[in-house]
C-alpha cells in the first residue's frame, strides 16, 4: 500500500512541476511580446500666416503600414488644427512641392504631384492631384479642425513621398476649394498661410 501512495505522490508532483513550468511559459511569452510601433512615421507642419493675418496653426501627419490599417496602401493620417481664419469661412488646403515659406508663400510652388501624368497647375488636374486635401471649415471664432485619411501621399519612401529631393509644404488659400478643374483661381486663390512639413525623429 505504502508502494502505491509512493507511486502515486511521485506521478502528482511529476504532473505539478510540468504545470508550473508551462504555465512559466506562457507568462514570460505574454510578458516579453513585441510591442513595438517603430513601423509609425510621423510629420508635423507648423502654420505661419501671411504678415497681414494671425493666421497660425499645427498639422500633425502620421502614417501607419498597411498591416495595421487593413489597406493595400499606406496610408496617412492628418490633423490640422488653424487659428486665426476669418469667422465663418471656408479655405482650400493642400500639400504642395517645395518645402519652403517665403513671405508671399509662393516659394512653396505648385500642388504637389509627382508622376508622369503629375499637373502643378492648381486650376488643372483638380482636385486630383495628390497633395488635395478637403477645405479648412472656420467656426464663429475663426477656428478650423480637419481630421482625414489619405492614400494619395505617403512619408515613408517611394514614388508618393513627400519628402523628396526639395521635400513639401502645407499651403492655406485665402478662397474655397471648388473642387473644380480648368476655373481660374477655383483651387483656393491666393495664399493665406504656410507650413514646412518636418518628419520627426
Amino acid at each position: 500500500m505504502n508502494i502505491f501512495r509512493r507511486i502515486f505522490s511521485l506521478f502528482f508532483g511529476l504532473l505539478l512541476m510540468i504545470a508550473v513550468v508551462s504555465c512559466d511559459q506562457v507568462n514570460n511569452t505574454q510578458s516579453t511580446a513585441p510591442t513595438d510601433n517603430g513601423d509609425q512615421i510621423v510629420a508635423v507642419a507648423d502654420i505661419e500666416g501671411a504678415p497681414d493675418s494671425n493666421v497660425s496653426g499645427t498639422v500633425t501627419l502620421t502614417e501607419n503600414p498597411p498591416s495595421e490599417t487593413s489597406e493595400i496602401l499606406p496610408t496617412v493620417g492628418v490633423k490640422a488644427e488653424v487659428s486665426g481664419l476669418p469667422p465663418n469661412t471656408r479655405h482650400g488646403f493642400h500639400i504642395h512641392q517645395t518645402a519652403k515659406c517665403e513671405p508671399d508663400f509662393g516659394a512653396a510652388g505648385g500642388h504637389f504631384d509627382p508622376g508622369p501624368y503629375g499637373e502643378t497647375n492648381p486650376d488643372a488636374n483638380h482636385p486630383f492631384h495628390m497633395g488635395d486635401l478637403p477645405n479648412l471649415v472656420a467656426d464663429a471664432q475663426g477656428n478650423a479642425v480637419l481630421t482625414h485619411r489619405t492614400n494619395r501621399v505617403t512619408l515613408s519612401p517611394g514614388p508618393l513621398s513627400i519628402f523628396d529631393e526639395d521635400g513639401s509644404a502645407f499651403i492655406v488659400h485665402i478662397d474655397e476649394d471648388q473642387g473644380t478643374t480648368g476655373v481660374q483661381g477655383g483651387a483656393g486663390g491666393g495664399r493665406l498661410g504656410c507650413g514646412i512639413i518636418e518628419k520627426q525623429a
